[in-house]
């Protein structure tokens, strides 16, 4: 199984980007999906889950009203739409492919973590 993460990059505060994470080596249409992230120093925090329908979402506070997590299971890919960055978003951020049902955190609830993808907001 391989999690490929892509969409990252540099973006000044106020700015937007959308991750993609693409899974292969299998099929995830009943398993949820999740993005964390890691700031330098910092532990591996949640970020947002998504069911394995689409229809059920679950979000860390500190990015409500502003990422929105979707999925395309046709395409074994969850995306991470992520607006009104702010410096504290910088990380690197994390998809993860869960267990069957929606457990969105903690970690031991996910089976598959892709490489990670480096997301940098600047002031």
């Amino acid at each position: 199984v391989q999690l490929q993460a892509s969409g990252g990059g540099l973006v000044q505060a106020g700015g937007s980007l959308r991750l993609s994470c693409a899974a292969s080596g299998g099929t995830f249409s009943r398993n949820f999906m999740g993005w964390f992230r890691q700031a330098p120093g910092k532990e591996r925090d949640f970020v947002a889950a998504v069911s394995w329908s689409g229809g059920t979402t679950y979000y860390a506070d500190s990015v409500k009203g502003r990422f929105t997590i979707s999925r395309d299971n046709t395409k074994n890919t969850v995306y991470l739409q992520m607006n009104s960055l702010k410096p504290e978003d910088t990380a690197v951020y994390y998809c993860a492919v869960g267990k069957t049902g929606f457990v969105p955190t903690p970690e031991r609830f996910y089976d598959y973590w892709g490489q990670g993808t480096q997301v940098t907001v600047s002031s």
